[in-house]
């Protein structure tokens, strides 16, 4: 398996802990040596998740359709 589809929240969540775990989470994919599949949003727990999975060099395939995308939703890659 080279990568993993996830979906989260485009909110940061009721609690701290919650963006905290995303981005443990991403760290941990990219230690694996995993890419992500996701929505392409840029805000929120899918964005912590993008953002820390970027910052550590892993792969990541925003798929957003063109209306979001052009809202600047999507992941700045």
């Amino acid at each position: 398996m080279k990568r993993i589809c996830v979906f989260c929240g485009a909110a940061e969540g009721a609690r701290p802990a919650y963006a905290e775990a995303a981005g443990r989470f991403g760290a941990e994919l990219v230690s694996r040596g995993l890419g992500r599949v996701y929505g392409g949003c840029a805000i929120g727990m899918m964005g912590i998740l993008a953002d820390t999975m970027l910052a550590r060099g892993g792969e990541v395939i925003g798929v957003i359709p063109q209306r979001l995308a052009s809202r600047e939703w999507s992941t700045r890659v």
